[in-house]
């Protein structure tokens, strides 16, 4: 049985408070990418071995233990201790530590294609609960669909999002952005009007209010970043703003926009992303 892990952007991204529990309550509005996805392929095990995983694609660095698509696996054995052995295959094309979610996706839907696979039986709301335990953007990919998040990013609610009238360009340089410093950077503050509303109005108005808290401090430390952002702009984009805590960073032009080759360095990663309806 065969899923397809998708990406997803931040429409602006602001941390309202630092927590007794050392997370950070944010706010933000989540937006899948569909057509930038992983492959996550289980099928029953023919050994001892609980999960036998293997990857390709993209490397991705550390012990196959802390993989997030084997944490999922061993989380729910915990509850559902005759899940058989499973082998798991995921292709990555997500880069990773990018702001786009790859890895929390690939857990979410390591939950949903158990869950499908040996049917069992779990609710969303277990499934949201069961991903809050991978990481903070985990439960996002079980709704997956446009929707504002709070809390630690737990707390959504779906949003009638319709930006099928435009396309976007994602352009990742590599840089890989420690999450915990990027946090350090940052004063929280209340915003005076929520992603929510902002999104909610026409995009042209977005460039001035549509904020992601973390550019300026991540920016200032990768002026590469802002090259991007900057670029982008310059070949018309009607909002551009970095993701997550980067460093990838889009842009959202009309549909009927042409777009131009961009001067961008031939090891950067770049993604672009036209609906057909």
């Amino acid at each position: 049985m065969v899923l397809f892990p998708n990406a997803k952007i931040n429409l602006g991204l602001r941390v309202i408070r630092k927590r007794e529990d050392g997370y950070h309550d944010i706010e933000t509005v989540f937006y899948p990418i569909h057509g930038l996805r992983d492959a996550l392929e289980i099928v029953r095990g023919t050994n001892d071995t609980p999960v036998d995983f293997n990857m390709t694609g993209l490397p991705v660095q550390g012990e196959i233990h802390q993989n997030l698509c084997v944490k999922a696996y061993t989380l729910l054995q915990q509850d559902f201790p005759s899940l058989p052995a499973i082998q798991m295959h995921l292709h990555k094309t997500i880069p990773m530590g990018a702001g786009l979610g790859g890895g929390s996706a690939d857990g979410a839907f390591t939950l949903r294609l158990l869950d499908q696979h040996f049917q069992l039986g779990l609710t969303q709301d277990q499934l949201i609960q069961y991903a809050l335990q991978l990481g903070s953007d985990c439960p996002f990919f079980i709704l997956n669909q446009p929707c504002f998040a709070t809390g630690r990013g737990e707390i959504m609610q779906p949003l009638s999002l319709n930006l099928s009238s435009y396309q976007f360009v994602l352009v990742n340089p590599g840089i890989h952005v420690p999450t915990g410093w990027a946090f350090a950077q940052l004063q929280p503050t209340v915003p005076n009007i929520s992603c929510e509303q902002i999104v909610m109005q026409d995009p042209s108005t977005w460039r001035d209010q549509l904020l992601n808290d973390f550019e300026d401090a991540v920016m200032t430390a990768y002026p590469t970043i802002r090259t991007i952002k900057k670029q982008l702009y310059e070949h018309g984009a009607v909002y551009a703003s970095m993701t997550g805590t980067g460093s990838t960073v889009y842009g959202m032009f009309k549909k009927e926009t042409d777009l131009p080759t961009l001067s961008f360095a031939d090891s950067f990663f770049v993604y672009k992303e036209k609906f057909d309806n």
